[in-house]
């Protein structure tokens, strides 16, 4: 078995810096085309209208313009994320494997989670009107 180990360093260690390099780059070029959509001041006797959150808080905002009871869906999510670590079924791995076989429901769990998020900002962002009405 130890032959068919890698050592951390400086293998992994690479992987990780050249990750990391890739995702400030895709984030700062994200943050450089859509920036935030920072408003004049607050004008109480003309408000805008739809008024809508940030892009990262469109999801919540649309999820709640449906029922205010998905507010309890949306921390019942979080929560589970939050407790996802000690959910074990069986006993702990001695090496790292990615996408391991017993991995994979809480793998599709976390995708499954990211589209229907991307999915509610794209409804949010591009087909809401005045008033919060569906257009096209």
């Amino acid at each position: 078995m130890r032959d068919e180990t890698v050592p951390s360093s400086p293998v992994f260690f690479r992987l990780i810096r050249r990750n990391m390099l890739l995702l400030v780059v895709v984030l700062l070029l994200g943050a450089w085309l859509f920036p935030a959509p920072l408003q004049p001041p607050a004008d109480l006797a003309q408000p805008p209208n739809p008024a809508k959150a940030a892009w990262f808080l469109l999801w919540i905002q649309e999820l709640l313009s449906y029922s205010n009871r998905f507010a309890y869906l949306m921390l019942a999510g979080v929560a589970g994320f939050a407790l996802l670590p000690l959910w074990r079924r069986q006993p702990p791995t001695t090496a790292a494997i990615w996408f391991e076989r017993r991995q994979w429901p809480v793998i599709l769990l976390t995708l499954l989670t990211l589209a229907g998020l991307i999915l509610l900002t794209l409804i949010a962002s591009l087909w809401r009107g005045e008033n919060w009405a569906f257009i096209w």
